[in-house]
């Protein structure tokens, strides 16, 4: 009687239950001889591998194995577990990497990772990582032992960290401590503390860095920014250069939520990877796109000589934004308040707005404004025609000059910190 490979895997099951190891071999291997790529074989046959101490083949195994069904996170941690009996860190971050694709809150694969950052000594990679094990650990209200330790290890190892940047930002910042007005160093000094983990602040929402105290304005004075008009001066020339753009072949639009494989549902999940949001990136993260810039010259040079935010490695950031027709970008905050975003509208179709927080506009082109991302915003377009709007950012017009150069000091210490 011949028998399916389910039947022989079943027998197999089995046979592990029981202990006769050679038998889980044999009906494995007479699975893969029905169907040879079979994910739970291949699998049975690597576990068996690793118990007779044979890392080799069990990676040989589970490597066909994730071949065969990528999307499951235990093959990739078995796979990681050979790779590591064999001493190849790098195959098995690439394992563990491809295991978090899956799942980017898998708490063994950020375990495993963790530990691989922290024993080869990769302390900045390692931070992340614990930290997503220190955040996931509130879920386990009472974790066994050896899970209990991995979760105290990771809180010890990320409260080290906080202590080493501290250390390095007193040192790093004395001199400016010592120079600052009283108001700024209240600031720069709440501000450290927030970076460290220490203060909790009771205003803005912002996605990363918060600076504490300042005015909490939806959409700022315009009389902070004096050089609005001269920018609303040029509105024809950047609108024609962007409808020259979007006219052609190939617009370079990319979409503008582009989330990880693995990240969990959330309120961006339907914008991502999806055009119905899109931009054009001319400056980014600090960063000048120069292939972007050649295709919109005149624009590249009207923002040259606007005074935008400047934190290396982070601001400043212009791109056209393109909301289609009848979407809607969700309630959201951003990064943080160290900035003003600067909105200078030019295709607007009627039925389009942008809220911040209680106040509703509708855009008019030619018509910037100012407002803080760091409280909630939204923006809609109910139109049958695409909203075209540039989006590039600036100092909160509430920092000293003094302020933002101690700004990009600390970060500019944090970043030297995470390679320590």
């Amino acid at each position: 009687m011949n028998m399916t490979a389910e039947q022989h895997l079943a027998r197999a099951a089995q046979a592990q239950q029981q202990g006769r190891r050679a038998e889980v071999v044999a009906e494995a291997e007479a699975a893969l001889r029905i169907r040879p790529d079979h994910p739970i074989a291949l699998n049975m046959l690597g576990m068996e591998a690793l118990a007779r101490d044979d890392a080799t083949a069990a990676k040989t195994h589970f490597e066909a194995a994730t071949q065969a069904d990528p999307k499951a996170t235990a093959l990739w941690l078995n796979l990681a577990k050979a790779h590591r009996l064999l001493g190849d860190d790098a195959g098995e971050r690439a394992a563990l990497e491809s295991a978090l694709e899956t799942d980017q809150r898998n708490l063994m694969s950020l375990i495993r990772l963790a530990e691989l950052h922290e024993r080869r000594g990769e302390l900045a990679e390692a931070t992340p990582r614990w930290a997503g094990v220190s955040a996931l650990s509130q879920q386990h209200t009472s974790p066994g032992p050896e899970l209990k330790a991995i979760f105290d290890h990771a809180r010890d190892f990320i409260a080290q960290r906080s202590r080493q940047l501290s250390d390095a930002l007193a040192d790093g910042l004395e001199k400016d401590f010592a120079d600052a007005s009283e108001r700024d160093r209240r600031r720069i000094s709440a501000a450290v503390d927030v970076m460290l983990g220490r203060r909790r602040v009771y205003a803005n929402e912002c996605f990363g860095m918060h600076y504490p105290f300042l005015p909490a304005d939806e959409f700022f004075d315009r009389d902070h920014f004096p050089w609005l008009t001269e920018l609303e001066a040029q509105t024809a020339v950047i609108r024609a250069e962007l409808i020259e753009l979007l006219s052609s072949e190939s617009a370079g639009l990319s979409p503008y939520v582009a989330m990880p494989p693995g990240t969990p549902e959330n309120k961006w999940s339907e914008l991502n990877h999806n055009e119905a949001w899109s931009a054009l990136h001319l400056w980014r993260d600090g960063e000048r796109i120069e292939e972007a810039c050649a295709r919109a010259p005149q624009t590249a040079r009207i923002m040259e000589k606007l005074p935008l935010a400047g934190i290396p490695g982070r601001t400043p950031t212009v791109f056209f934004s393109i909301l289609q027709a009848g979407k809607h970008i969700p309630p959201h905050t951003g990064v943080t308040n160290t900035r003003a975003i600067i909105h200078l509208p030019l295709i607007v179709p009627p039925g389009c707005a942008f809220r911040v927080g209680g106040e509703t506009r509708e855009w008019r082109e030619g018509e910037a404004f100012a407002f803080d991302d760091t409280i909630e915003h939204e923006a809609w377009n109910r139109s049958e025609v695409d909203r075209a709007v540039l989006i590039l950012d600036c100092w909160n017009p509430h920092l000293s000059e003094h302020e933002r150069a101690m700004i990009c000091r600390m970060f500019s210490i944090a970043d030297e910190q995470k390679k320590v």
